[in-house]
């Protein structure tokens, strides 16, 4: 079960940091240079710390 559910949510980050790369490119009115660079230092951020989040979730949920 918790593979799924870190499946999922890497598949929703990935979505994610892809919107808010567009949104800042949007914002800053053309293409950034080092796009692929960008994306991963946004997706690499919500990626530990949403499994972070995730895991200490997990652990809490054990001890119920």
């Amino acid at each position: 079960m918790q593979i799924l559910l870190f499946t999922l949510v890497g598949i929703a980050l990935y979505f994610f940091a892809d919107w808010v790369l567009r949104t800042i490119e949007r914002l800053h009115g053309s293409p950034l240079p080092y796009r692929n660079v960008i994306y991963f230092v946004i997706i690499l951020c919500l990626a530990l710390l949403s499994f972070e989040l995730l895991q200490q979730f997990a652990s809490i949920e054990t001890v119920l």
